[in-house]
Order: C-alpha cells, then structure tokens, then sequence
C-alpha cells in the first residue's frame, strides 16, 4: 500500500506542475527563455512538450509503471542539470516556471528537482500489492478528477489568453467609409455652434438619433469628451437637424466628423463605443499634423 500511496503523491506532483504552466501560460512560455529557448513558435513547441510529458507520466506513474518512474527520474534529473546550468550563465532568480510562474532559477530548485528524482527512482522498489476491483476504481476515480481539474484550468488559462490578446489589439477604429459621408478634405460649413475653434483646436460632430440605442449608451462619454482642451464636441439630431443630415450624407447613427478650424473635414466614421469616437479625433490630429508639415 506503501508504493501505491507514493505513485499516487508522486504522480500529483507531476501533474500539479503540469496543471500550473496551463494556469500562466504566458509567463511560463516566457520562462522558457532561461534555458536558451528562443523564438515564440519554438518556446510554444517546447511548452507543450513539457506539458504533455508531465501529464503522460504522471498517469503512468499512477498506473504503476516501474519504467514511467525511471523516466521521471531521468526527466528530472534533466532538469535539474538545466536549472545548474542557467546558475552557472549567471540566470539565478530568473524564472523557471517549474511550479507556477514565481518559481525562479536556484540552488533550492536543483535540490528540489534531485530530491523528486530520487523518489520517483526509489518507486519500483516500494512493496506493492495486487489492487482489488474497489482500489482500482477508487484509483481510476482520484486520476480522472485530477484529470477534469487540468483540463478546467486549461479552458480558464486560455480564456484568459484570448481576452489578453483581445486587450492587445485594442479597439477596432471607427468604420470610415469616403463614399459616406462629407468627403474628406473638403471645407464644410456647420450651423454656427463650435463658435471660434483656436488654430489647434478641433470640431466634433456627432450625429446621433433618438431611436438609436447604441447613441443612448454612448451619451455619458460624449459628455465625458466636453472637457478636453482645444476640442469642441456638438451633437446633431437627426430630427432637429435633418438638413444637416441630408446636406453631409449622414449614413446612419452613430456617426461622428472632426474639423479644423477652418471647416475641413479631417477624419470621419461610424462608431459603437468611446475608443471608436476617440479614433476619430487621433485620426484627425494625424492628418493635420501632415497636412502642416507638408505646407511648412
């Protein structure tokens, strides 16, 4: 019972480790790079190859195979060899990833790592007897909840990993369409609401409908806008002010156009959100910034 109990740590162990690197697989991708692993595809070849050799042993070991206990000494003991070597390039306190991403490179991960090796080569020589039906499912039970844990933590790490990847791309910019709309560059005249726009300053139109549930939404930010320095927000309805509408083409709503001061159209575009109309305005002060430096 003695060596059933010691598989079933051990194998834990393995599979614990495995587990973790699925919980940050960013972080333990990157510290793949202690060990001289370069290159995104290469560093996500090898993370799955750890992954995939910590699960697979960890359920041999489980399973009472005296050859997988070998090979997780060996594994192991590899390892270990690999952590003194990024000791002896100067890595110490670098991460490992070894067991979640605060793991770091040291004289304690090498012992840590030896240790573990030891015990999974002292397996096979642990007394064991023949498993009854019971033990057996009892055993069979115990791997497959570590085995939905894993595969839990898998599916929370990658939708994690989808929404950090969505967090950098950032926002789409507003839809600019030139057939829609007032065309660009063109000199624009607007009722008499931006008042005296300064030579930095920039007009925004926005042009949003009652029915619009989307304008709804946005209608605190388009607030939160009014404050900005050099910028002049003016909202048009599309009832009160049809004629503006139908005089610039107004697609639809929401929709927002960004002037200078001297009416010219600068940037223009359909927007859902508060990134979206702020893209206008970057889009706007880019083009005037190049239309200065091309005229000076």
């Amino acid at each position: 019972m003695v060596g059933i109990v010691a598989r079933l740590v051990l194998g834990t162990i393995l599979a614990v480790s495995a587990v973790l690197k699925l919980a940050s697989p960013a972080s333990s991708r990157a510290a793949l790079g202690t060990f001289e692993i370069h290159g995104e595809r290469m560093r996500w070849v090898a993370w799955a190859v750890l992954i995939a050799v910590e699960l697979g042993l960890a359920a041999e070991v489980i399973a009472g195979s005296d050859g997988a206990a070998w090979l997780a000494a060996g594994f192991l003991t590899l390892f270990a060899a690999a952590l003194v070597g990024a000791i002896l390039r100067g890595r110490a306190g670098a991460p490992c990833a070894c067991f979640g991403s605060r793991s770091r490179v040291g004289w304690g991960s090498v012992v840590r790592n030896l240790a573990l090796a030891a015990c999974f080569a002292a397996l096979p020589f642990l007394p064991q007897h023949a498993l009854s039906t019971d033990e057996w499912l009892a055993l069979g039970l115990v791997v497959a909840l570590l085995a939905c844990a894993g595969l839990g933590v898998a599916v929370l790490a990658l939708a994690r990993e989808v929404g950090m990847l969505r967090l950098r791309m950032g926002p789409a910019a507003a839809l600019e369409i030139p057939e829609e709309g007032p065309q660009l560059g063109t000199q624009i005249e607007l009722p008499d609401r931006f008042g005296e726009l300064t030579p930095t300053g920039i007009g925004l139109g926005v042009f949003m409908s009652d029915g619009c549930h989307v304008c709804r939404g946005l209608a605190p930010a388009l607030e939160s806008l009014r404050g900005e320095p050099d910028l002049t927000v003016e909202r048009f309805d599309e009832a009160e002010d049809a004629d503006v509408w139908s005089e610039l083409g107004i697609p639809g709503s929401p929709y927002a156009v960004a002037l200078d001061a001297s009416g010219t159209v600068l940037a223009k575009g359909t927007f859902n959100n508060l990134a979206q109309l702020e893209s206008v305005l970057a889009t706007a002060g880019r083009r005037r910034a190049s239309l200065e430096a091309r005229y000076n």
